[in-house]
């Protein structure tokens, strides 16, 4: 039989537990991204993607992203099919309509935000170990391409470093360039990820 102590206990631990969940929902909401998915977004992250004669194929190893990714589709008013390819292999396609993405502009600011933010999801690295320093880069085959989505962060005054191949023995067309310490706050808070695993590690490194 409880005590009216423990009674008086148990009742305050519910209170702190009820406060725990409260500032953590708050935190939760301040955080949460108030970007969403647009025609921009997606061919930044078309850099990830294959094609048919009809539709483009983004593959990822993470479901969420893959059924993320078909919901943003959806709200454009276009269709879209999630998948898992193979039996054995962890990856999931969003498969969706070429025409969604026919002559789409990268002209403004915010363009170019939704641009360089589907391009870091497809092909941008984060380091997400706690060994070792804290890094943002981008890498691509295409120089030109890389150049491109490089003159949209100096628009937006984001530092990068120098473009550069980091082996050519290994793979010499394949280029690099990180994203300057000094601009890592500044491009989580104006660029950011949609991506879940690099949008947590974004949110708790920096």
């Amino acid at each position: 039989m409880n005590t009216e102590g423990e009674n008086l206990t148990n009742k305050g631990n519910q209170q702190e537990r009820s406060l725990n969940y409260l500032r953590k929902s708050s935190e939760t909401t301040r955080q949460a991204p108030k970007t969403k998915i647009t025609k921009a977004y997606l061919l930044g992250l078309l850099h990830d993607a294959t094609e048919t004669k009809y539709t483009f194929r983004v593959a990822q190893n993470n479901k969420e992203f893959s059924e993320a990714i078909q919901n943003g589709i959806l709200a454009l008013g276009c269709k879209a099919w999630v998948y898992k390819e193979g039996k054995s292999r962890n990856v999931f396609v969003t498969e969706f309509s070429k025409k969604l993405l026919n002559k789409v502009p990268i002209e403004t600011l915010k363009e170019k935000k939704d641009y360089i933010r589907g391009y870091f999801d497809a092909e941008g690295g984060i380091a997400k170990s706690a060994n070792v320093h804290f890094y943002l880069y981008f890498a691509q085959k295409n120089l030109n391409d890389l150049r491109e989505v490089k003159k949209y962060l100096s628009d937006i005054n984001i530092q990068c470093g120098k473009t550069h191949n980091p082996s050519k023995r290994i793979d010499p067309h394949y280029w690099r360039f990180y994203i300057r310490t000094l601009s890592h706050k500044r491009f989580a808070k104006e660029i950011g990820s949609l991506h879940p695993v690099k949008a947590e590690i974004l949110r708790m490194k920096i």
